[in-house]
């Protein structure tokens, strides 16, 4: 009985398996790792692709503040559409919120949801539907700030304070830092805010990591050491 539990057991998970993996093969993606929305301009574009061969999806779009609520600020156009297979449809996302800092970058996050459409035919031999959601860095950038975006990794300077590793960012752009090591520890991924500091948790007085540019890609890995 025990032998016969244990394969009954097995086929379970077997069958789990291959309906998750049926559940994520294709599906929906966004047209970037983020969104560069120049300050003033009245809309962006965002492209939305279903690389799936036969499902049809529900396309459901928000943009949240910092804090994870909604933001009121931004309209986007259609919030709520279906796409069909192998098809692409765009997102335009409009600020129309307060004025913001023109000193520095602002950050929201673009929030879309993928629902799959419901087969009654699938869910009967036990098909998983899941829905999936997108969740991106939307940064509001100011015009003419005095250094390219390029350039902010490499402002970054690092200084040891009560045990920790304190990094400053006197540039006017929001660093996202991956891969960062401290010492043989790695450490999780972190981002530090403009004209300001990130605490990392490290007693190390030296850090290796990578940056995010505007294209999604990482930078060559880089080293802060402490300057104190």
């Amino acid at each position: 009985k025990m032998l016969k539990r244990t394969i009954q057991f097995l086929s379970l998970l077997l069958a789990i398996a291959g309906i998750i993996n049926q559940a994520h093969a294709g599906g929906i993606a966004l047209g970037s790792t983020r969104v560069i929305y120049p300050q003033g301009s009245k809309q962006v574009s965002l492209p939305v692709i279903n690389s799936s061969e036969n499902n049809v999806f529900l396309i459901q779009s928000w943009v949240a503040n910092a804090d994870g609520s909604r933001s009121a600020d931004f309209i986007i156009t259609p919030p709520l559409f279906v796409i069909q297979p192998k098809k692409e449809n765009t997102l335009r996302i409009m600020y129309i919120g307060p004025s913001l800092p023109t000193d520095r970058e602002s950050v929201f996050y673009l929030n879309s949801k993928a629902i799959p459409s419901v087969d009654k035919t699938r869910l009967a031999n036990n098909s998983l539907q899941i829905a999936t959601q997108s969740v991106i860095k939307l940064f509001i950038r100011p015009a003419d700030l005095p250094v390219p975006s390029a350039n902010a990794p490499a402002m970054l300077r690092c200084h040891s304070q009560n045990g920790r590793l304190i990094v400053t960012n006197p540039s006017p752009y929001y660093v996202s830092l991956v891969e960062i090591h401290a010492g043989s520890r790695k450490l999780p991924n972190a981002m530090v805010a403009p004209k300001s500091e990130l605490t990392l948790q490290s007693s190390e007085s030296r850090v290796t990591f990578q940056t995010v540019n505007d294209f999604g890609a990482t930078t060559p890995v880089q080293t802060c050491q402490s300057q104190s």
